[in-house]
């Protein structure tokens, strides 16, 4: 373990069959479509983007949008659509309670879907509809974002990472846009620990694949370095001191006490790793356009 804490790993490594299988469905439907839209978690970007997706995608018309914006830091927000921008590619945030993003959103989808009607035009074609496709990482939120767009709740949504098993999903939100549905796939190999962490505390992947007390302590390591006030109101601390007495110190005054009065450490961690997966200590953002 090191010095703060956290056990180091090489390689976190994890593909459940049905993602595998979910990649080649994928890969086969993406050939049906013409626009692709991508949905990250607005506090980790960068770790909720599968690299295996820019393989898959190639040139298709593509945009991104960061979910659970509400959640996150709005200025480091505001500095990710930014980059994407500069890098040419279409970009915004949503946090889909308000109703106003879903007109947003349909104007976006309209203004990255007019290379593919122009080029349509020009070669003859009437045709104006749009096959979609949303793909995004497990629990990022795409049965429940199609379901907001479309205005109905005709998808399996799921508080669980990879309730979505079943490609062959379509749904018409429009007389323009049909939308399909996919499975989250998650990356076969990670040999960023970093991304494995970001993934996990935000709840994209199953609590058990990594330890509570690694994650937790990743946790509070950075929100003390980024963000003390909001762990200090949150858990009414007067000093950040080290991480384990931070810890210990939050176990105390929330009562995750054993029967002798010794701290139940494994509660604690629970405690702590549900408020920040829950955004509990305010807008977080755990990653910046420099990482």
């Amino acid at each position: 373990m090191s010095k703060d804490g956290i056990i180091n790993r090489n390689v976190i490594n994890w593909f459940p069959g049905h993602m595998a299988k979910a990649r080649r469905e994928l890969e086969a439907k993406l050939k049906l479509v013409d626009l692709i839209i991508e949905l990250r978690d607005s506090r980790v970007p960068l770790s909720s983007a599968n690299p295996l997706f820019s393989s898959l995608i190639k040139n298709k018309a593509r945009l991104i949008i960061l979910v659970k914006s509400l959640m996150a830091d709005p200025k480091i927000t505001k500095e990710f659509i930014e980059h994407f921008n500069a890098e040419g590619l279409l970009a915004l945030d949503c946090d889909m309670i308000n109703s106003k993003n879903i007109s947003l959103i349909k104007n976006y989808i309209a203004k990255a879907s007019k290379s593919i009607l122009d080029k349509r035009e020009k070669q003859g074609i009437i045709n104006k509809e749009i096959k979609i496709c949303v793909i995004g990482v497990p629990n990022v939120g795409k049965s429940t974002f199609i379901n907001r767009l479309a205005g109905k709740s005709s998808l399996n949504v799921g508080n669980k990472p990879g309730i979505t098993k079943n490609t062959n999903t379509w749904l018409r939100i429009d007389k323009n846009y049909i939308i399909l549905d996919t499975p989250g796939i998650l990356y076969p190999k990670l040999k960023d620990e970093k991304t494995g962490y970001n993934l996990a505390i935000c709840g994209m992947i199953k609590d058990e694949i990594l330890p509570h007390e690694e994650l937790c302590y990743y946790a509070i390591d950075y929100i003390k370095a980024n963000y003390p006030d909001l762990l200090k109101k949150r858990y009414l601390l007067n000093e950040l001191n080290d991480t384990k007495d931070i810890i210990e110190e939050i176990g105390q005054k929330r009562g995750c006490l054993k029967s002798l009065g010794e701290i139940d450490l494994n509660k604690t961690y629970r405690l702590i790793l549900q408020d920040v997966k829950n955004a509990r200590l305010g807008a977080i953002s755990y990653e910046r356009p420099e990482d």
